[in-house]
């Protein structure tokens, strides 16, 4: 064989050779990869080959599957109610993929999920018969809230204070998910995203707001928990007018004749005093309330519920002003509808917070249970002295206060109201907020709820917490309370 031959030999070997590994290195390495890329059109025919498992409320599905025609996608998603549940299911859609307890549990929801399949189909890649995801929704707790809030642009949360349960989620204006599942719903999306009013926006999770009048409850829980005042009854050191430190300007309560200066935590809370409360965040100081905040919740980058809440902010770095001003809720202060709601479900449950959740259990086909989320973490936030203490007043805004609204006949119910500034210089419509807990001794049924009115149309005189936000909560809670 002569040179030239021999060199081409060795060549073309060198060429085969480095063809077989790089196609064992595409095989046993990199398989895996392609095959679970997004951008692979086998895995969305995979999704879409069989009716998708369901999202369960009270034992029934809201959600559905329906055969397509014309596309090798065979079925797409369909909700029952969608504009109702649309804050708890998110969507499922072919052209633009999965949200909140759709896209969490979207392995489970298809099939895919390596705990749907026995050995045989893990070893030959089968497809198994998709599970379910079961929430802990009341169905009526969340018909209640989504009616109230009507057309309302705001939202609503309630949990049960003993297991942490989320009975109810809304979020107005909403949207039908089954608009948006199939491949050809381009001008649906459209429209839903550019919508000013922002449908899609979960804004009982995803968009925290000055919580207003709400946050004092956290400056009383700080001011009792560290001692500066021993109890709601005693009389605080609140001049009126209140001056903020180092400044000219004074700091107004809503009602100019209430009883503030020098009240009590329950007089303050009674008439939500501002001077009161601006007080007692500046002598107490920014970290103190920082940090009782934080144990409700507050700066909580990765609240999951499963679905992951925005965090709610108290800020830092401030002088002693802007310390005054995050005592009644507002300067740097933000808090989504959720968070509010924990504040009250400690309150309710003797200050102890149980983690909100909204899945109680993930199940297979037969109902055979894969993941258990029933008992949630808990962690004492306040004292049981103190929660007491301030269920007490918050009892009092309820009976004689700013939230008669929520008043709920043979049940003991407390809240608090909150108008929050919106815009420079308090330029908007303020946001109108009602936090609460209500008992029902007989039934032993325990519920906490937080309702945000972003705009209610209304006029700006007519925005308060206890018109507009308060009467959707006593509906929500009398709801929960099967009343």
């Amino acid at each position: 064989m002569n040179k030239t031959i021999r060199r081409a030999s060795v060549f073309c070997l060198l060429m085969v050779l480095a063809l077989l590994v790089r196609i064992t290195w595409v095989q046993a390495y990199q398989g895996r990869a392609l095959a679970e890329d997004k951008h692979n059109r086998r895995n969305t025919i995979a999704q879409y080959a069989q009716p998708l498992g369901n999202i369960i409320v009270a034992g029934s599905p809201v959600t559905g599957s329906k055969k397509t025609e014309g596309s090798d996608l065979e079925y797409k998603r369909t909700y029952k109610n969608g504009e109702l549940y649309s804050a708890v299911t998110g969507y499922s859609s072919q052209a633009y993929g999965a949200t909140q307890i759709e896209g969490i549990y979207s392995n489970v929801l298809d099939g895919t999920d390596n705990r749907l399949k026995n050995p045989a189909d893990l070893i030959t890649g089968k497809q198994t018969e998709p599970g379910d995801v079961v929430t802990t929704i009341d169905p009526a707790v969340q018909k209640a809230a989504y009616k109230a809030l009507g057309d309302k642009k705001g939202a609503a949360v309630a949990i049960d204070p003993k297991t942490g349960q989320i009975l109810g989620m809304v979020s107005t204006p909403s949207y039908d998910p089954s608009k948006i599942s199939g491949t050809t719903d381009g001008d649906a999306w459209q429209q839903l995203n550019g919508d000013k009013d922002k449908p899609m926006v979960n804004r009982a999770l995803r968009q925290p707001l000055p919580p207003g009048s709400t946050f004092k409850l956290v400056v009383a829980a700080a001011a009792l928990e560290d001692g500066l005042y021993g109890s709601v009854d005693e009389k605080t050191d609140s001049p009126l007018p209140y001056t903020l430190p180092g400044t000219r300007t004074v700091l107004k309560n809503e009602n100019a004749s209430a009883p503030c200066e020098n009240a009590t935590l329950r007089t303050a809370l009674k008439y939500s005093c501002n001077n009161v409360f601006g007080k007692v965040a500046a002598d107490l100081g920014q970290d103190k309330v920082k940090a009782m905040a934080e144990k409700f919740g507050f700066n909580t980058e990765k609240q999951d519920v499963p679905v992951r809440a925005s965090e709610s902010v108290y800020p830092s770095g401030m002088d002693k002003a802007q310390t005054a001003l995050t005592g009644i809720g507002q300067f740097d202060v933000t808090a989504t509808p959720l968070q509010i709601a924990m504040v009250s479900a400690a309150l309710a449950n003797g200050g102890e917070l149980v983690s909100p959740h909204m899945v109680s259990k993930v199940t297979d086909a037969d109902g055979n249970t894969l993941e258990d989320l029933a008992d949630a973490d808990s962690k004492q936030v306040v004292s049981s002295s103190t929660a007491e203490q301030l269920r007490s007043a918050m009892v009092t805004v309820v009976e004689d206060g700013t939230g008669t609204n929520a008043r709920i006949s043979g049940a003991e119910v407390g809240g608090k109201t909150g108008t929050a500034q919106h815009g420079v210089a308090n330029s908007k419509t303020p946001f109108a907020w009602f936090t609460s807990y209500a008992k029902d001794e007989s039934s032993g049924k325990e519920v906490a709820v937080a309702v945000l009115v972003e705009d209610s149309g209304a006029a700006r005189s007519e925005v308060s917490g206890n018109g507009l936000a308060a009467p959707i909560a006593q509906k929500m809670m009398k709801a929960a309370l099967g009343r």
